[in-house]
């Protein structure tokens, strides 16, 4: 087994202000207690939509900074509150099935979230330079990836995992200022079950969302900033091929998720909208938020709230398939 990497000395372990009874009483990974899923049965949403705010879950305090990265875990939604603070500050919260929202874990240094086979948050961590892992449970954290070629990372942004365990994630330069060190560019990544980090993609500026499709044989990314385009590439094996670009002309394009049908969900961060496409790249809907707009997961009992996080802004609007929770 790889050791853990060791780039530099953390903070101090993240200590979660919530626990996950349930998990903890019955004795299982955390994934075993989600959701069961839904049968990959609907419509998916066409023309022009609206989302509305979550009630309750606008930042107190004077600095609003950016919610980023939701992840749907049982029956609660967790995301990344990111400030704009030297280091650029940032904790996770958890949206209970009461409605209420609390921290999870304080100080997790983390913005984009994914959930690995056994129910742990696997987050980018501009904090740490890295991928890191989250127990929700005992809210211990540990790093999967801190350093290519010898220098860490700029500032770890959005997460994909591939069934085998396999992580891509998309490292630019927006919070490279949080701790000392970085790359000489920006770039995605992949990092193998036995912890080996390669390059996806080297010449995508600011590369952003990454996500996957339900059969895992193509991996997605967006960036470019504000002429961005969504990028595809084939998977053989679990390592990518060449990218295409699947769409262009994408406004500042941030996060997204996708759905059973394989449909893309990408936000636009400054036009404030996420905008569905086809797998084959077809504009299918428009949905419209009230402010900047960075990510999107699915959640809900039935997998078909689609939960978007913007500045200072949770946002959820109900659809008529399930995807994918992060």
């Amino acid at each position: 087994m790889p050791t853990t990497p060791r780039c530099f000395s953390p903070r101090g372990a993240a200590a979660p202000a919530l626990r996950l009874l349930l998990a903890a009483l019955l004795g299982a990974p955390l994934a075993q207690v989600s959701a069961a899923p839904t049968a990959c049965t609907g419509v998916a949403p066409g023309g022009a939509l609206f989302a509305t705010r979550v009630p309750g879950t606008t930042p107190a305090g004077a600095e609003a900074g950016l919610y980023e990265g939701p992840v749907w875990i049982g029956d609660a939604l967790y995301f990344s509150h990111v400030t704009f603070g030297p280091g650029f500050p940032s904790r996770i919260l958890r949206l209970g099935p009461d409605g209420k929202l609390g921290t999870a874990i304080a100080d997790s240094g983390s913005n984009g979230l994914a959930l690995d086979a056994r129910g742990n948050i696997v987050a980018g961590t501009h904090t740490f330079k890295g991928v890191s892992r989250f127990d929700l449970v005992s809210g211990k954290r540990s790093l999967l990836a801190c350093a290519y070629r010898g220098k860490v990372f700029n500032s770890p942004n959005d997460i994909a995992i591939g069934a085998d365990g396999t992580i891509y994630f998309t490292d630019p330069s927006f919070q490279r200022g949080a701790a000392p060190g970085g790359q000489d560019a920006t770039r995605v990544y992949r990092v193998a079950p036995g912890g080996k980090v390669t390059v996806v993609d080297g010449g995508l500026a600011n590369p952003n969302g990454i996500a996957l499709s339900p059969a895992g044989d193509t991996l997605y990314v967006s960036g470019g900033g504000e002429h961005g385009v969504l990028r595809a590439y084939s998977l053989l094996r679990g390592v990518p091929g060449k990218g295409r670009d699947l769409v262009s002309g994408l406004a500042m394009p941030d996060g997204m998720s996708v759905d059973c049908q394989g449909n893309l969900y990408v936000t636009e961060h400054t036009a404030q909208r996420l905008r569905v496409f086809s797998p084959a790249g077809k504009e299918l809907a428009v949905i419209k938020v009230d402010a900047n707009i960075t990510n999107a997961a699915f959640g809900g009992a039935d997998g078909k709230t689609l939960f978007m996080t913007g500045a200072g802004a949770l946002w959820q609007i109900r659809l008529g398939l399930p995807g994918k929770p992060y």
